[in-house]
């Protein structure tokens, strides 16, 4: 159980004892209580923090060792953009990541099945990619990543053991549903905001700023920004960014290439 949660719960013992022993201190002990779930509230809405739980923002010491780094491409498949980010990947000799929503993955089986004949992987990004996911309780978080768990082994033969929340927010429930599931949750070590920047040299900025082993960079081929010209800004930014990375001398790999298994995966 994360250190948070469990000072949190003890927390909560203490200040119902307080209570009891002190009526008068009431407000003061609900006043606690409230500042306590604010902070654990504040902790889920930051993608990056570890407070809820083991949460990989960067591949570990021996992939920085081998100069590896990781493309993560969310939100997909998408029937337009997909195709031309393969081809663009192809082009530039990138392998990626692709977390992708399960239902998009069911109208599209076979962007899919491209997806892993190109050599990238497919990873669990929710069933539906709902805005109110960390609002969910764990029965419902279970549900959402268990359904999206069971598509996309159907869909690629292989079981992803990396997870991504909607826009990386979560709450204390998640930990236990990954767990179960013997899934990573994975965020980023920077992203390019690539959904709401159309500026693509912008994006590349954010993306290549101190690029280093080990980063895992975040951008997206559903959900997209596009430029003046219409084109999703992920097709304007991969090339920049194959340079880049050419240039410092770093591999692309995969999650699953870089990241030992949580556990030995149980079923949903």
């Amino acid at each position: 159980m994360p250190r948070l949660i469990q000072v949190s719960a003890a927390w909560h013992v203490v200040a119902v004892g307080w209570g009891l022993a002190q009526p008068a201190m009431w407000p003061w002990v609900l006043a606690s209580v409230v500042a306590n779930h604010l902070l654990i509230t504040a902790a889920g809405l930051w993608p990056r923090s570890r407070c809820l739980g083991p949460n990989i923002t960067q591949l570990g010491p021996l992939a920085r060792a081998r100069g590896e780094l990781a493309l993560t491409i969310d939100d997909g498949p998408d029937p337009e953009v997909t195709p031309a980010v393969l081809d663009a990947l192809d082009a530039h000799g990138i392998r990626a990541t692709f977390f992708c929503i399960a239902e998009r993955a069911l109208q599209h089986p076979a962007l899919v099945q491209a997806i892993m004949a190109r050599g990238h992987s497919v990873q669990n990004h929710s069933f539906r990619h709902p805005h109110a996911f960390s609002l969910y309780g764990p029965r419902r978080l279970l549900a959402e990543v268990s359904q999206a768990q069971r598509a996309l082994t159907d869909l690629t033969g292989v079981a992803p053991t990396c997870f991504r929340p909607p826009a990386g927010l979560r709450n204390p429930f998640l930990d236990p549903v990954l767990h179960r599931l013997g899934l990573h949750l994975v965020s980023w070590t920077r992203r390019g905001y690539d959904t709401r920047e159309s500026n693509s040299a912008k994006v590349l900025e954010r993306l290549t700023k101190g690029l280093a082993p080990g980063d895992i960079l975040l951008v997206h081929d559903g959900h997209a920004a596009h430029d003046g010209s219409g084109q999703a800004v992920i097709l304007d930014v991969l090339p920049g960014l194959a340079h880049q990375a050419a240039a410092r001398g770093l591999q692309w790999v995969t999650l699953p290439d870089s990241l030992p298994q949580r556990h030995e995966r149980r079923a949903a």
